[in-house]
């Protein structure tokens, strides 16, 4: 399976950005991954380059602050249903500041929303690599998640 990540601006804080390539660095023993980083423009722009990177074979998962709040264990479940469906390729979508468009909201096959706080998107990022990096060490029985 391989994770494409599609996300708007880069990761600016040497901080983030080292959490980001650690998790990313652990999540690669489990999954092949893709980053696309778009350049800070309006919401219209963005989400038209955000569905031009995105295939049409894509299962795409928005993070979406109207999305589904689900549990760690959720999501390893959802990791694994989409496994066993045979899905080639997941999709994680972060749209920018002003969100995205409802074409891409319409393209979005589940919506996750990782809190009901705001967080930066550059938080964002670490979070949804760090849970998905949990939720694979829950689905092999490893002691990360514990």
């Amino acid at each position: 399976m391989k994770f494409r990540f599609v996300w708007i601006g880069k990761t600016k804080d040497k901080n983030w950005r080292a959490l980001q390539e650690e998790y990313l660095q652990r999540l690669s023993y489990f999954v092949k991954l893709e980053i696309t980083e778009i350049k800070d423009s309006s919401k219209e722009t963005e989400s038209k380059r955000i569905l031009e990177k995105v295939n049409q074979s894509n299962f795409v998962c928005l993070l979406d602050m109207k999305g589904r709040s689900i549990s760690s264990h959720d999501l390893a479940e959802k990791i694994e249903s989409w496994q066993n469906r045979g899905l080639k390729e997941i999709a994680f979508v972060i749209g920018g500041a002003e969100g995205v468009s409802s074409e891409v909201v319409e393209k979005a096959d589940f919506g996750l929303s990782l809190s009901l706080l705001t967080f930066t998107h550059e938080m964002a990022r670490v979070v949804l690599l760090e849970q998905l990096y949990r939720a694979y060490t829950i689905i092999k029985g490893f002691p990360y998640q514990k």
